[in-house]
């Protein structure tokens, strides 16, 4: 099987509340997801019917064997999903409070976790090489063996060395409680970068990456840095995505938000769709913008992900050009817009 998109990281169970607008201490019932980041794109993917498969790992236990259950419901392959014996799946819970509050609590994650002991003798390296789009996060790089796995995967997969077709993606996802500081992630995304052409965070992220400054800044920085595109998430100003010769901006998708959480994966795996797919880029990044809204505007990740024909229907009602289409002429944002209606873009478990 050649993957579509191949993704590595990342993978837990996600526990969210049904009630929502309350802490945690004052939930009374949960219901159980699959999550983690990467293995969301996956899903996201393969709901826009893309041959989509992870590299991670679980525990032997039996939210191990849920994880698998729900990874084939979805359609994506698990054949590199293996579980490591003496380390529990992780967990993940969140309280829901819209518009803008959804702290997370990471549950068998400290001081190591399954996803973070892929060993890079364990890789397929043929399928990565070979693989349409291979995706990684920055949180793959906190620990060992995950970070020589992680370089490993990318130097399978030289820049030189793709065909037409092929990009390397790298979700910049920091998150601070799975680093000692910045400068160590900085130095740890400076090993891979030369590997990457795609890149994609919010301000914060990218100035992990790249430095403070300006989003055309980090862009810029991306660029140079060899990046072929470089997203630039811009919260309740949409996103901008910046070639050496192009910059788009997609206005926010106002949406009524329910949980902020996996909006970002949704973006992404419409994203590589829309890649793959050979759309110009503006049409890629509202098709993604507009993924991420409709998950924006669910209570769950994985499963809330949408498929082609409702994100194509969000485009059209909001009067932007459905991919593929000379319909539906853009509208411009609307001046004074409620931030707490519009797309928590990089959001993400």
């Amino acid at each position: 099987m050649t993957h579509e998109l191949l993704t590595i990281g990342r993978i837990s169970v996600d526990i969210y509340p049904n009630d929502i607008g309350v802490g945690l201490e004052d939930v009374t019932s949960f219901g159980k997801y699959l999550g983690g980041s990467p293995s969301n794109v996956a899903v996201a993917a393969a709901r826009h019917g893309r041959r989509a498969g992870v590299i991670t790992r679980t525990g032997d236990d039996p939210f191990g064997t849920y994880l698998h259950r729900e990874l084939e419901k979805f359609g994506v392959d698990d054949s590199f999903v293996t579980p490591v014996q003496g380390l529990q799946t992780p967990a993940t819970f969140c309280a829901i409070q819209p518009p803008h509050d959804f702290p997370l609590y990471f549950y068998g994650r400290f001081p190591t976790a399954p996803d973070l002991q892929i060993e890079a003798e364990e890789l397929d390296t043929d399928a990565i090489r070979t693989a349409g789009i291979f995706w990684s996060t920055v949180t793959g790089l906190c620990q060992e063996p995950s970070r020589e796995a992680h370089i490993k995967a990318h130097e399978a997969r030289p820049r030189t060395g793709l065909k037409p077709g092929q990009y390397t993606i790298l979700d910049l996802d920091y998150r601070p409680m799975f680093w000692a500081s910045e400068e160590e992630a900085r130095a740890e995304v400076a090993k891979v970068l030369p590997h990457v052409t795609v890149a994609m965070g919010n301000d914060q992220e990218c100035a992990v990456a790249v430095g403070q400054g300006t989003p055309d800044e980090q862009a810029d920085r991306l660029l140079a840095a060899g990046v072929e595109i470089a997203v630039v998430k811009l919260g309740p100003e949409g996103v901008m995505a910046k070639t050496r010769t192009e910059r788009v901006v997609s206005a926010p998708v106002p949406v009524e938000t329910v949980n902020g959480l996996g909006a970002g994966d949704s973006f992404g795996g419409a994203f590589c769709h829309g890649l793959l797919s050979g759309w110009p880029l503006a049409q890629v990044l509202d098709y993604a913008n507009a993924a991420g809204a409709i998950v924006a505007s669910r209570l769950s990740c994985a499963d809330a992900m949408p498929t082609p024909a409702e994100v194509t229907s969000l485009l059209a009602e909001r009067g932007r050009l459905v991919p593929g289409t000379d319909s539906a002429p853009r509208k411009p944002a609307v001046p004074g817009q409620d931030p707490s209606t519009l797309t928590p873009e990089g959001a993400a478990l």
